[in-house]
């Protein structure tokens, strides 16, 4: 059994777990063909994380999370997670890199989103959702920019994932303080936990607008009814996505391996997975 763990949790869908398993299948086996003790599976819960006696530390041994073993055992921390010492490979968002994540942890690669409307290599964008009208919904940028309808959200009430979310709060808070506005324009903000609740709540009108990110957008069509009681209205500007990642105490020849490997799985696919970084 391998000592390492593997999540690919942010697009993980019910409905989608049959591709994510898949994805990881590949990258797995290409980590194994390159000597990495990689997992046999994905992991989806607390349970399934390593107990830290103590808690988890930093390099200098200061706590920065509890010991997984004393959390809800059938949910899934994302931050303990990315913060767990046996982290081989995981999926996490710029927003929590940014406000601290980054110190304590590598990044191995960088996802592609060709495949969706919004992406554009590495790069991805969120789609502004409202209620239907009867409108046609406004089609992503080619150039990647900003395309935020002020007049129309103003005095919305604006729901989103989670306060750490690039593509549900961030990113939309700095392309407003680009126009000289801010969220101070909408007339209520809420947190919804995911960007599939939000899409719902916007359709059961229980909030007006919301910022899904362009994969998101794309599963939710597929698998989410409420998506076909909102339309895009607009769209954030393209962004670095959600980076993939490894624990900070990785070494350096896994992590050179591992990148070689996404790049040979991206290859070997029909639809591109990731983009080389370093």
């Amino acid at each position: 059994m391998s000592k390492f763990v593997a999540a690919l949790p942010m697009y993980d869908w019910p409905e989608a777990r049959g591709e994510i398993d898949a994805q990881w299948a590949r990258l797995r086996d290409a980590f194994r063909q390159r000597g990495i003790d990689a997992p046999d599976a994905v992991i989806r819960s607390n349970r399934e994380l390593p107990a830290v006696p103590g808690g988890i530390r930093d390099g200098a041994g200061k706590p920065v999370a509890p010991d997984p073993a004393t959390l809800p055992p059938n949910e899934l921390d994302f931050h303990q997670l990315w913060l767990s010492p046996a982290l081989l490979f995981a999926q996490t968002c710029w927003g929590p890199m940014e406000l601290g994540l980054a110190k304590h942890v590598q990044v191995v690669a960088q996802p592609n989103y060709d495949a969706y409307e919004g992406g554009q290599g590495e790069l991805y964008s969120s789609a502004l959702v409202m209620a239907v009208d009867g409108g046609p919904s406004v089609a992503s940028p080619a150039d990647g920019k900003a395309l935020i309808p002020i007049d129309l959200i103003r005095a919305k009430r604006f729901t989103f994932n989670n306060p750490d979310s690039m593509s549900g709060l961030i990113g939309l808070t700095r392309d407003l303080e680009a126009m000289g506005e801010s969220l101070d324009i909408f007339a209520s903000r809420g947190e919804s936990g995911g960007h599939r609740s939000s899409i719902v709540a916007v359709a059961e009108g229980r909030a007006d607008i919301a910022a899904i990110d362009c994969e998101s957008w794309a599963l939710a069509q597929h698998f989410e009814p409420a998506a076909k009681g909102v339309k895009v209205v607009g769209w954030t500007a393209r962004r670095k996505g959600l980076p993939y990642i490894t624990a900070r105490t990785t070494p350096e020849k896994i992590i050179a391996a591992m990148r070689d490997a996404v790049v040979a799985v991206e290859r070997g696919s029909e639809q591109p997975l990731v983009q080389r970084v370093g």
